[in-house]
C-alpha cells in the first residue's frame, strides 16, 4: 500500500498485518475516490474515523489538506497511523504540530471525542468514514455524524462499505449525493440538506 499523489506520492504505508478490525482501502479504490474528489481537497480540513492505516486521510494529506484528524480505537493501529503520519511528512518542509492529529477513541459509543486543537472550531470540510465491513458501524457512525457539529452546509462525508451493502439515502440533516462502486468497496457520498 502507498500514497498515490501529492507531496508524499510514492511512499509505501506500513500495515498492521493480520487485524480482523482493519482492512486498508485497496490503492485501486482509493485513486479512484480522490479522482472524484480531487479539487476539493485542496486546504481542506479532514476528519478520517476508522482511521485503520491513515491511508485515506494521508492520501488527502500529501494532496494539499490543510489539516488531517484520525480517529482510531486500536492501540496496534494508532502506531501504525503514528509511524505513517512520520513517514509522509519526512523531507517535506513547513509541517506544523496541528496539520495531522491522532485521536485513540472507540466510534461505536459516539463521535463525542473532544480535542483541544479544534475545540473552537470543530468542523471538517471532508469526512472519511471506513468502518470494518459488514457489522451496521457505517450507518450507526452516519446517525452519530447526523447530530454532530462537525459538518455544515459544505462538508462531504465519504462513507465507505461492502459494495454489496446499502446505506441510507437521508438522515434528518444529511442526504446522499452519490454512490460509486469499485469491486467489493461502495462509497456513499453524503452532503447536508439545503434549507
Amino acid at each position: 500500500m502507498r500514497i498515490i499523489g501529492g507531496l508524499a506520492r510514492g511512499r509505501k504505508l506500513k500495515t498492521p498485518g493480520r487485524s480482523n478490525s482493519i482492512r486498508p482501502t485497496t490503492d485501486r479504490a482509493r485513486e479512484a475516490l480522490f479522482s472524484i474528489i480531487g479539487s476539493m481537497i485542496h486546504s481542506a480540513r479532514v476528519l478520517d474515523l476508522f482511521a485503520g492505516t491513515g491511508a485515506l486521510g494521508l492520501e488527502a494529506f500529501s494532496r494539499g489538506a490543510k489539516q488531517v484528524v484520525f480517529v482510531e480505537k486500536e492501540s496496534k493501529a494508532i502506531h501504525v497511523i503514528n509511524h505513517n503520519c512520520a513517514l509522509c511528512t519526512k523531507g517535506i518542509k513547513d509541517i506544523q504540530g496541528d496539520e495531522l492529529i491522532v485521536i485513540q477513541h472507540d466510534l461505536c459509543r459516539g463521535v463525542n471525542f473532544k480535542h483541544p486543537m479544534f475545540a473552537d472550531s470543530p468542523c471538517f470540510d471532508i469526512i472519511f468514514l471506513d468502518p470494518p465491513y459488514n457489522k451496521n458501524l457505517a450507518e450507526k457512525s452516519l446517525s452519530f455524524l447526523d447530530t454532530s457539529n462537525f459538518i455544515t452546509a459544505s462538508t462531504l462525508i465519504i462513507a465507505e462499505e461492502s459494495s454489496a451493502n446499502t446505506l441510507p439515502d437521508s438522515y434528518l440533516r444529511l442526504k446522499l449525493a452519490d454512490q460509486r462502486r469499485y469491486g467489493d468497496t461502495g462509497f456513499w457520498f453524503y452532503k447536508a440538506r439545503e434549507r
